[in-house]
């Protein structure tokens, strides 16, 4: 009995390791915009929905392959990254933090609406599945196991844009000091601009991965939005390595919970968890 009851903890364990790693890529874009820009993006999540609607229409009504709707959802949720910037953010960079979080929190709620007038308040299915993987007595979903892949991708790739090229090397020096950056010949408006489209390209790549896994509509956005929110406020918000170890923490939580408990209560011992770190640690565990 004891021999079945690790092996289905293990399976738990090695599941929360795969929605961490979506986890991760989520939080990851929203860490990079705030590190860079020091907006938050409270609609984040709905650019990510726009994602997979994108996905759900080339694919299903104009019978795109679904690799080439996914690297057209890449590029248009990028565009609505640098659109966003262009027309919203950057009218608002000086203003104070909480105008900017009510401007991009008109935005998600805009968003939603425009999903809901445009395409209904139905649920939209991909209509593709993956075969799951056996691994022993264990049982793996296919469609967890390519986003954990492509995710942990996304992950090194943005890594090395970051520390070997000059773009990234712009990137995380305005990240550190934005004041002396134009005395060293780097253009902020166009590094901001370029991070947002980054940050919005690392969104459309979530919605690929998460189209593949959840029906969309317009609400899906709340789904995803608040645990991504936590998980960057958890890790540090601005800190793109807290923010990745953060996401496989909180997924920890919420599949040995759930293993033990119920999915529901897995999600509630993971936002305890997340209330205790803000006693200890405000700034979160990797916040300076």
């Amino acid at each position: 009995m004891s021999d079945v009851f690790d092996i289905f903890l293990l399976e738990a364990v090695l599941n929360g390791l795969l929605l961490g790693g979506l986890l991760a890529l989520l939080s990851l874009g929203l860490n990079l915009i705030f590190g860079v820009i020091d907006v938050v993006w409270i609609c984040y999540a709905e650019l990510i929905m726009c994602g997979m609607y994108c996905v759900y229409y080339l694919h299903v009504q104009y019978h795109w392959p679904l690799l080439l709707a996914m690297l057209a959802a890449i590029g248009v949720v990028a565009f609505l990254g640098y659109v966003l910037h262009q027309f919203v953010i950057r009218p608002v960079l000086s203003a104070e933090p909480i105008n900017q979080l009510l401007v991009t929190g008109g935005v998600l709620f805009f968003l939603q609406a425009a999903a809901t007038l445009a395409f209904g308040i139905e649920f939209r299915n991909l209509g593709v599945a993956l075969p799951s993987v056996q691994l022993g007595e264990m049982s793996f979903s296919g469609a967890r196991l390519v986003a954990f892949g492509v995710a942990l991708g996304g992950v090194i790739g943005l890594y090395f844009l970051l520390t070997r090229t000059y773009l990234g090397t712009a990137i995380r020096a305005i990240s550190q000091d934005r004041s002396i950056m134009p005395l060293m010949g780097v253009d902020p408006a166009k590094i901001f601009a370029l991070t947002s489209a980054i940050g919005g390209g690392l969104a459309g790549l979530a919605a690929c991965l998460l189209v593949l896994q959840y029906d969309v509509h317009p609400a899906i956005g709340l789904s995803f939005g608040p645990i991504t929110f936590l998980i960057c406020v958890l890790g540090g918000l601005g800190n793109m390595l807290g923010g990745f170890i953060a996401a496989f923490i909180f997924a920890q939580f919420i599949a040995v919970g759930g293993f033990f408990f119920a999915v529901e209560w897995g999600y509630v011992i993971a936002f305890i968890f997340f209330i205790a770190v803000m006693f200890w640690r405000p700034r979160g565990i990797f916040g300076k």
